[in-house]
């Protein structure tokens, strides 16, 4: 598509990859994306990605994508693995940049490999704490392999990356120091500030008793901090909690003596426990655990990114936790099947739209059309707040209060 004179290709390492096909719609391509790149498999299962042209046109080979930026779209799902979509992306990227693109902007909303941010020496890594013989001896014999990823990515030609509420310090420095556009970090606490403004999932915020909002751990203390920033109002205050880790799946939890709010302030209030991440649930769940015997009314999980996996599944069905509300920056969590018992208290916010506006603004392209709304929503029908929400999207589509 060409804007202001600027020629930008949205693409995906899938051809029917719905986050990528949204992200064209929502940037007005015209185009599909399965019309702009073949994702072949040759018989030998080598892949090849190629961008399609013309067959008759012979002019401009090997330069058909000069002066364009090319965006490629690339989300973890349960069809392909991060290591495949990883492989895709390098030579998706390889393709544009050997048929003239100008830039290759790659949007990975959970970047990969960010958990791998540490290795076995004291220059590998760059973690915002104090690292121990302990930890070094945790990646003993593992390669450093968020350098290599970022490595990778800019050999391959990816001048920049954008991504959701990426928790390393290392990978942000990884990508700002390896490509030449850096890295877009984008803070989905805009999105949770408004959904918890604008929705009923926490009661008490508008009956008059406030709301907490709480950091379930040290790491997640900046974050919350932010969303409340974000919410400015005077009935909301700040809790924050202290975890004491016993073993690698068992840990306690008490109120911080550092907390700007008490213990006292919880009782009757509902509680939001805001993290980046989930991937075993015991933290949340002795949180949640320790916020319902001080008095809590309903406790909330919001997180940006979730795993869903059978360990997640069984720790958050606890009924210490009333409701989670998460993004689709995983998009499989979606699937109600990945949702499992969850789903009565899934709620899923999509980003789409909200990453649209970001690309738009990165690209330095107008993004007006995409109007006020963030995001969308998305609840199965066992949720018992999802008739309220069917009702307040009538009244949305029709103009009516």
């Amino acid at each position: 598509m060409i804007v202001d004179g600027k020629s930008v290709i949205i693409v995906g390492t899938q051809s029917d990859d719905p986050f990528a096909i949204d992200i064209g719609a929502f940037c007005q391509q015209p185009e599909d994306i399965a019309d702009l790149l073949s994702l072949k498999t040759f018989a030998n299962s080598e892949f090849c990605p190629r961008f399609i042209s013309d067959e008759k046109d012979l002019s401009d080979i090997g330069w058909k994508l000069r002066g364009s930026t090319v965006v490629v779209v690339s989300t973890a799902n349960n069809t392909l693995s991060r290591n495949e979509l990883t492989w895709r992306t390098m030579l998706v990227t390889r393709a544009a940049k050997d048929n003239g693109a100008d830039r290759v902007v790659l949007v990975e909303p959970d970047l990969f490999f960010s958990a791998q941010d540490r290795g076995p020496r004291p220059e590998h890594g760059n973690p915002e704490f104090e690292r121990t013989i302990t930890d070094y001896k945790k990646f003993d014999g593992q390669p450093f392999t968020s350098l290599f990823y970022a490595q990778a990515l800019a050999l391959a030609g990816v001048d920049a990356v954008i991504t959701v509420h990426n928790h390393s310090t290392t990978v942000q420095k990884l990508c700002r120091d390896l490509m030449i556009g850096g890295l877009l970090n984008l803070n989905p606490a805009e999105v949770f500030a408004d959904y918890i403004r604008t929705s009923d999932v926490t009661p008490s915020l508008h009956n008059g008793q406030g709301l907490l909002v709480c950091a379930p751990d040290f790491g997640a203390r900046k974050f919350a901090t932010e969303v409340y920033a974000q919410l400015a109002m005077p009935s909301v205050g700040l809790l924050y909690i202290a975890k004491e880790r016993k073993g690698e799946r068992d840990v306690s939890s008490l109120i911080d003596a550092d907390s700007p709010s008490p213990v006292e302030a919880i009782a009757g209030k509902d509680v939001i426990v805001f993290d980046d991440m989930v991937r075993t649930g015991n933290t949340i769940r002795e949180c949640c655990r320790l916020l319902k015997e001080a008095g809590a009314g309903r406790v909330v999980f919001f997180v940006s990114h979730f795993y869903s996996s059978p360990e997640v599944r069984e720790n958050l069905n606890s009924p210490v936790l009333d409701e989670i509300v998460t993004t689709n920056t995983l998009p499989c969590i979606l699937n109600r099947d990945m949702q499992g018992r969850l789903r009565r208290k899934m709620t899923v916010l999509k980003l789409e739209k909200w990453i649209s506006r970001h690309i738009l603004e990165f690209l330095g392209l107008p993004a007006d059309h995409l109007g006020a709304r963030l995001y969308s929503v998305d609840m199965s029908s066992k949720n018992p707040r999802a008739a309220a929400l069917a009702e307040r999207l009538v009244h949305l589509d029709t103009g009516t209060h």
